[in-house]
């Protein structure tokens, strides 16, 4: 595995890449890879001649109160995990390589970024398109990877990918958890021992309200079921649950037919997302 820095030599690799008609996996992480990185890097080993994993925390997605500062950052641990799993480049720019200039043109991510998530967190998406939007145009990926885990930054992406005509196929990974159900993320590490303890109810909420839907036919009373079970269950602080049309994140109808069900809770300072996506009875 290789470890590029700059701009300028990632060029000189994809090129050599492109002119061997070699395919490209993209894998985009901020880093401190956990095994839903793994995960993503897998599959993207399976299904191209050449990995690149990018590890960037990206300023622009961060709010002024995020944790852009304490977020983790472990290049070394970062480098040995990725080389275990075929990673070809390892491609970990400074800031200053990223946006380098600011001519003050924008990508706005459009009414899907001002829910869930977006609803409290301003620009985000429009932060993430753009780091996204420039990975793809350095790496002229073949496929990009992207986990499950973040549903509505996924939905976002395709959409991008679709509406702008980007030559590139994107890739859902499925969500990687613990044995207990949490999904794994890097801000796991942020829990206490009780909110460790406490944070699978997350799963569990989603589990039952899925099950409810799926026999009912009621999005109002499943997502109800779920507040309650991590109301009652935990000291977690509810962000968000919602269902959901997947991928134009709208209401759902009779014609739905990919449901996601979302939701974002805090334990203490610390803000965990978990999802499902499934199929509408019947289909």
């Amino acid at each position: 595995m290789k470890i590029v820095s700059t701009i300028k030599e990632l060029n000189v690799h994809i090129t050599t890449a492109k002119k061997a008609n070699k395919t490209i996996g993209l894998v985009p992480t901020m880093g401190y890879l956990h095994e839903g990185h793994m995960a993503l890097a897998t599959a993207a080993r399976k299904e191209n001649d050449l990995v690149v994993m990018s590890l960037f925390v990206n300023p622009a997605q961060f709010g002024p109160n995020e944790d852009y500062e304490s977020y983790p950052r472990d290049l070394d641990r970062d480098m040995r995990i990725a080389e275990k799993v075929g990673v070809d480049f390892l491609f970990a720019p400074s800031t200053s390589e990223m946006y380098p200039t600011n001519g003050g043109i924008q990508i706005l991510a459009g009414p899907q970024s001002e829910i869930l998530c977006g609803a409290t967190r301003f620009g985000h998406f429009d932060g993430v398109l753009k780091v996204v939007t420039k990975l793809f145009h350095l790496t002229r990926p073949t496929n990009a990877y992207f986990g499950q885990k973040d549903a509505q930054q996924l939905a976002i992406i395709e959409t991008m990918v679709r509406d702008y005509n980007f030559p590139i196929e994107i890739r859902s990974v499925p969500i990687v958890r613990e044995e207990d159900g949490l999904a794994k993320s890097s801000r796991n590490v942020f829990l206490t021992d009780q909110q460790r303890l406490q944070a699978p109810v997350i799963w569990q909420a989603l589990d039952l309200a899925t099950t409810h839907y799926l026999k009912y036919d009621n999005d109002i009373e499943a997502t109800r079921l779920a507040k309650e079970h991590i109301e009652t269950n935990s000291n977690g602080r509810i962000d968000y649950l919602q269902m959901l049309s997947y991928p134009d994140l709208t209401e759902v109808t009779e014609q739905t037919e990919k449901i996601l069900l979302a939701t974002a809770v805090y334990f203490g300072n610390t803000r965990l997302i978990d999802n499902i996506i499934f199929q509408r009875k019947g289909d």
